[in-house]
């Protein structure tokens, strides 16, 4: 069985008690990072080998976890914070998993998605996951010039190293949309601020940001 864990964003109370369950009894816990799942398991008392399962590794990794399964073994899938498979490295397993017909459960939990989109005020009904913007400026550009007739709210994930330049993207191409920044979800420091883009982009020139980011934009229906 592969279990797909949820982990919590920030709060480690913020886990499940099925999750607790899982982990406890897997043979393997495949990890983003090792070092950041340990800090999880070691406030439960949780002691199970762990591997490493992150981008630079995924694809040798996939294979030596799927012949595991393939042996009986029980493995549990987490990311360093929320549910694997958005965003991060967990995609690849789960895919293969599934050719191989491998049998999958998810344990649900928090998402940094769910969780900023909630607590946003923007509408939640009808919404686009975008994931991380293209690095490269023209790129990114081009992605959001792509997203201008959407019509409805999108959310994507950001760094605090490229957050001023993709506040500045999204001013001057989406012609300065109501967007809201949320960061250090469920932690001591949890900022959820809301305005235009512009306003966004001069608060945060002020504060450099910290903390990994979730952005959403509040586009409006354009014919």
């Amino acid at each position: 069985m592969l279990y797909i864990v949820s982990t919590p964003i920030g709060h480690l109370k913020d886990i499940t008690l099925r999750a607790l369950e899982v982990l406890k009894s897997v043979d393997l816990i495949a990890a983003e990072d090792t070092r950041h799942t340990k800090i999880l398991l070691d406030a439960y008392a949780i002691a199970k080998p762990l591997t490493s399962f992150f981008e630079h590794n995924q694809d040798r990794k996939t294979l030596s976890l799927i012949a595991l399964l393939k042996e009986g073994k029980n493995i549990a899938l987490v990311s360093d914070a929320g549910t694997p498979g958005l965003s991060d490295p967990g995609y690849p397993l789960i895919a293969r998993a599934q050719q191989e017909g491998i049998k999958i459960e998810v344990v649900p939990g928090v998402s940094a998605l769910i969780t900023a989109l909630t607590a946003s005020g923007l509408p939640s009904h009808n919404f686009t996951f975008e994931g991380f913007l293209p690095p490269k400026t023209a790129a990114r550009q081009k992605k959001l010039a792509a997203l201008k007739t959407q019509g409805r709210t999108v959310v994507l994930y950001e760094s605090p190293h490229r957050l001023l330049k993709t506040l500045k993207d999204i001013a001057q191409i989406l012609d300065n949309p109501t967007t809201v920044c949320a960061r250090e979800l469920t932690k001591k420091f949890e900022e959820v601020r809301s305005g235009t883009a512009e306003e966004l982009l001069e608060y945060f020139s002020r504060q450099p940001p910290r903390g990994e980011f979730v952005v959403l934009i509040h586009l409006s229906h354009r014919e």
